[in-house]
């Protein structure tokens, strides 16, 4: 791969990883509510998604959900309804604590937080065929496929920490301001988010991805 196919598909991958979506709202919610090391820690949860649907697009399996309608169609619903569950409880959860309050998470609430970030990478239809129809532009047929795509796939991982790290330190501030009724407000409004792009993911279509 070329030194300015790289940089421009690190350009690509910022844009992409900055862009608001499931992850990044995850990383927000989380961050107000459980502070920014227990957010980081579902973020790199997303990053070994991305591992999980890169190495799934490699392997060929994109080209599956493009022919499949069964298997974009499962996927796609498994996905929405785990966003859709995600909106539930965050709507359901008590208003954020002051800062500096909450405790250090302990091993199964980080598992839980890691294991989220997995699985809203994991169930997103949309991102395994974004992989799949973005990482064969940027692979020379000359070189080793898998080498190629790891580095892809590091950048990308890269740019989605770099993403949340940014968007965590936003929270920060929203954070100490959350209180009362301004929390609960917060509560509701990112679970609708949720629910919403959880619908909004039903809508999918295997020739508009």
């Amino acid at each position: 791969m070329s030194t300015g196919g790289w940089w421009l598909f690190c350009t690509l991958s910022l844009i992409t990883a900055f862009t608001p979506g499931p992850a990044v709202l995850l990383a927000v919610s989380n961050a107000t509510v459980l502070g920014a090391r227990r957010a980081l820690i579902s973020s790199v949860g997303n990053a070994t998604g991305v591992f999980v649907v890169a190495v799934t697009a490699l392997l060929g399996l994109g080209a599956l959900l493009q022919a499949s309608s069964a298997a974009f169609t499962a996927l796609k619903i498994a996905g929405a309804a785990y966003l859709v569950y995600l909106g539930i409880r965050q709507w359901r959860s008590p208003p954020p604590f002051a800062a500096g309050t909450s405790p250090s998470p302990a091993n199964g609430d980080a598992w839980r937080l890691f294991g989220q970030g997995v699985l809203v990478a994991a169930t997103n239809p949309k991102s395994i065929l974004f992989f799949t129809a973005l990482l064969p532009q940027f692979m020379q047929p000359q070189a080793s496929p898998w080498r190629q795509g790891l580095l892809l796939t590091v950048t990308f991982a890269t740019c989605t920490v770099l993403s949340h790290l940014c968007y965590v330190a936003a929270a920060r501030r929203l954070h100490r301001w959350l209180g009362g009724a301004r929390g609960y407000l917060f509560q509701r409004a990112s679970g609708a988010l949720f629910i919403g792009l959880g619908l909004g993911l039903l809508r999918l279509r295997r020739q508009a991805a």
